[in-house]
């Protein structure tokens, strides 16, 4: 029953060697790309080409004039310029017709003043001149072959040639941008260290308005860390997300920590877009000034802010700066001093003395209410009376634990600065006789 079980390994093999006859098997060696050398050209076809370059760039140039809108705004000399491209293009294009073993090594550098020609037209509008001209030209080309074979090489080297231009056309644009791009990033690291030194001349606002900052425009500095496997990229990004916002950003990587200028008042989905530029760490966002030049206030406070935020345990990501007044006034920050003496003291101290000692009190009881009315004498809807009005006074609930934190604070820099501009009023007392020493 297993006779026929030992022919079987030879039946597949046989198998294996009969090949259909339409199959194609190629080697190993047929993959590696073959390169194909032009054909010459007779010397009647050369010239005939040469003849008609000056025709043929001129009529180029007419067709890209019906053809494209941006070129009717062009004025002479760029016209000229755009011609004389063309007909250069074309010279070069008959010199590698006339050496078949020249690689193509078109550029612009063959041309007078290609960097002008770069500033005035886009990629975009480049790009779109030499698919005008390419058409033209492997529409009339051809024309001035005599045979078949003639047709077939012109045409073939026509497409070749056009390709060449179109990569030596976005390698001229793409070395200007990355010369434009690292002269940016050098003004664009100069006009935020200016903000952050607050040297907001008229320098800063002149290499600001090169970046596309309009300096009307508000301004708000946010304050982090670059993630670690990102670092100067964070940058890029944080332009992308402003820009897809239609914002304008200024940012710098400042040491260990990402300083963002972005114009505007930031709102809720912006501001969760930004974090993803930043690490897992904290971020801190300065207040929003209404212009580029008043922004010094918003990058010091953020700054203030970063240093201080390692003090509140639970902060917020991102956390705004005033929030951070407390950790920022124990560094010893003399704006967060004075904010919480403006923002909360003075104003209790303007309500009476009555709002003031009950806060005091409600404190220093650790929160209970009846302990504070046994304290002051009073009822203890007369203390929650109060500490509803002290809400309503600073914006802060002494019921809550954060607020009471800030009041606590604010409360005892209150007193601090009391006592200390008392001890700077008191009157000096000198003696009528310089000449007498004490004791004497």
């Amino acid at each position: 029953m297993f006779s026929g079980s030992s022919d079987a390994p030879r039946d597949r093999a046989a198998t294996r060697r009969r090949r259909p006859e339409h199959e194609v098997h190629l080697g190993t060696e047929t993959l590696v790309p073959q390169r194909k050398h032009k054909e010459d050209l007779p010397d009647a076809l050369l010239r005939r080409v040469k003849q008609y370059s000056g025709r043929l760039s001129i009529e180029a140039v007419k067709l890209m004039d019906n053809r494209l809108d941006f070129f009717a705004e062009l004025d002479a000399s760029q016209r000229a310029s755009v011609q004389m491209l063309t007909q250069t293009a074309l010279i070069n294009f008959l010199e590698w017709l006339e050496d078949p073993d020249m690689d193509i090594t078109f550029s612009f550098d063959a041309f007078n003043a290609p960097q002008e020609i770069a500033r005035q037209l886009t990629l975009r509008q480049t790009v779109d001149m030499v698919r005008v001209a390419m058409d033209f030209f492997e529409q009339w080309l051809p024309a001035l072959a005599r045979d078949d074979r003639q047709l077939t090489v012109l045409t073939q080297a026509v497409l070749r040639y056009g390709r060449e231009l179109g990569f030596a056309a976005a390698g001229v644009y793409a070395s200007a941008a990355e010369s434009r791009s690292a002269w940016d990033t050098r003004l664009e690291a100069l006009v935020v260290d200016a903000v952050v030194r607050g040297d907001t001349g008229p320098d800063m606002l002149s290499r600001a308005a090169t970046l596309n900052w309009d300096a009307g425009a508000p301004a708000t500095v946010v304050v982090g860390s670059p993630p670690s496997d990102q670092g100067v990229p964070a940058v890029a990004r944080i332009h992308t997300i402003a820009e897809q916002r239609g914002r304008s950003a200024l940012a710098v990587i400042q040491g260990s920590r990402v300083v963002a200028v972005l114009s505007g008042h930031l709102d809720g989905v912006f501001v969760n877009e930004l974090l993803g530029a930043f690490s897992n760490g904290p971020v801190v966002i300065g207040p929003t000034m209404p212009s580029l030049t008043a922004a010094h206030t918003s990058a010091s406070e953020a700054l203030a802010g970063i240093g201080a935020v390692a003090g509140w345990r639970t902060a917020p990501r991102p956390v705004h700066a005033s929030d951070l007044l407390p950790e920022r006034a124990l560094l010893g920050d003399t704006g967060a001093i004075a904010a919480l003496s403006n923002q909360i003291v003075e104003p209790l101290e303007r309500a009476g003395g009555t709002l003031a000692d009950t806060l005091d009190a409600y404190l220093d009881c650790g929160g209970a209410v009846e302990n504070c009315a046994r304290q002051l004498y009073i009822h203890p809807n007369t203390v929650r009376y109060r500490l509803k009005r002290i809400a309503e006074i600073t914006r802060l609930d002494p019921l809550n634990p954060r607020d009471a934190y800030v009041l606590r604070t604010a409360t005892t820099v209150g007193r601090l600065l009391r006592i200390d501009n008392e001890a700077h009023q008191m009157p000096t007392h000198t003696s009528d006789n310089p000449y007498r020493e004490v004791g004497a």
